[in-house]
């Protein structure tokens, strides 16, 4: 067994090789290579021609070029020099060469042009982050097609009760629309991750909701900690209990509102949950509104969350 594991690195090393390349795995480097798959993400994200596109991590070009054919222009972030160098050369002394502006780095430290639609296969260590700097980037953007590892884009789409809810699905779910648009193999890519893929359309909701974001996610940590514990439970811990005392001193100093003398924040927070039939709710069966109304609860007694 290990010498066939050998033999089968050995070729797709070759194989790199041959292209003068030797792709960086702490880049997350993984090349799409499947024209059907590339094409697929290109038509799912419905370019017109005035667009601006912007592409993370366009490797060596393959979707870049179908993206070019498509769009006005595309803005095309990549953090490797070496394929930086290969994209350029790829349409050098073409019509596309005045269309493709190339931005060098690592996207989650670039500050965002603006742009239309982006389409992206990343690599998958950022999903995270830049999913959030992508939606709380402004002016909207129209939607984004993007590659993701298959589980990751099981959480952004799961619903309320679905084993893979989480935090993350219900943040994404808040400002934006997300549907699973077709599953993608190991073998679509050179060389082959150890995981699969999945590649999600991501739309996000213009207006957003008129709440404080950083609010709303310190109120949804708590929750999702011990999502299978009730929210009653996770509302007693002391590290919670200390950071709504102290936001609640801080509201009330500022409102010129005098605190109680014998101010409990525990028992006030589980009076609270009580009246308002959350106390044994669980964070997984929670859907937005559910969160929404909490978070106004909160709120309504003075106690925030950021």
């Amino acid at each position: 067994m290990p010498k066939i594991k050998a033999e089968k690195k050995y070729r797709q090393h070759q194989e790199v090789q041959k292209q003068g390349i030797t792709f960086n795995r702490d880049f997350g480097q993984h090349i799409l290579k499947n024209p059907l798959v590339v094409n697929s993400m290109v038509e799912k994200a419905s370019l017109r021609p005035t667009d601006v596109v912007l592409e993370v991590g366009p490797g060596t070009g393959n979707m870049t070029v179908k993206l070019l054919d498509k769009a006005k222009r595309v803005v095309a972030c990549e953090i490797d020099p070496r394929l930086v160098a290969e994209l350029q050369k790829r349409v050098q002394g073409t019509p596309m060469q005045n269309k493709l502006q190339v931005m060098v780095g690592d996207v989650l430290k670039t500050e965002l042009p603006f742009f239309d639609v982006c389409v992206a296969n990343l690599p998958y260590q950022i999903s995270s982050p830049f999913v959030f700097k992508l939606l709380l980037h402004r002016p909207f953007f129209r939607c984004a097609v993007l590659m993701f590892q298959r589980e990751f884009a099981q959480r952004l789409v799961a619903k309320p009760g679905d084993k893979l809810y989480c935090r993350l699905s219900v943040n994404t779910q808040l400002l934006a629309r997300v549907d699973h648009l077709m599953k993608v193999g190991k073998n679509n890519f050179r060389p082959p991750p150890k995981v699969e893929s999945s590649v999600v359309r991501i739309e996000p909701r213009n207006p957003p909701p008129p709440i404080n974001f950083q609010e709303w996610d310190g109120l949804v940590r708590i929750c999702f900690s011990r999502k299978n514990k009730t929210i009653g439970a996770s509302f007693r811990y002391s590290k919670v209990l200390d950071l709504l005392e102290k936001n609640y001193k801080v509201h009330c100093s500022v409102k010129s509102i005098p605190i109680p003398p014998n101010f409990d924040v525990k028992e006030k927070i589980n009076e609270l949950l009580e009246r308002n039939k959350y106390g044994n709710k669980r964070a997984r069966m929670m859907d937005i509104d559910d969160f929404l109304g909490l978070l106004n609860c909160f709120n309504a007694e003075g106690f925030h969350f950021s």
